[in-house]
């Protein structure tokens, strides 16, 4: 999974553990499929919890709720995901630069 994915998946089941997969799925862009399949690798590598609870008696969701190990690989994936966008950032300016000085 890549760490732009684990970072929003982890950064938005720390903020609103209610979410279902369907507004996950939606609010990061991603297929359903894919959150499923996401939710299941966070939780088999013990980064996550899935507790059922039911919001009325005819429905039937889970809270996702980050394990301590789970929040200490938030910490370590949001450091690596900014180092990159960081990267990013220089080679666009740098991309700018250039681009600038073409255009004169």
């Amino acid at each position: 999974m890549q760490d732009e994915i684990t970072y929003k998946l982890l950064k938005s089941i720390d903020e609103n553990p209610a979410q279902s997969q369907r507004e996950l799925s939606r609010q990061m862009g991603i297929s359903l499929g894919k959150i499923n399949y996401c939710l299941k690798a966070l939780k088999d590598k013990g980064w996550v919890k899935a507790k059922n609870f039911s919001q009325n008696p005819n429905k039937v969701g889970y809270f996702y709720l980050l394990t301590p190990s789970g929040a200490e690989e938030k910490a370590r994936v949001t450091v690596r995901f900014l180092k990159r966008k960081m990267q990013e950032y220089e080679e666009i300016k740098q991309q700018i630069r250039v681009l600038q000085r073409e255009a004169e």
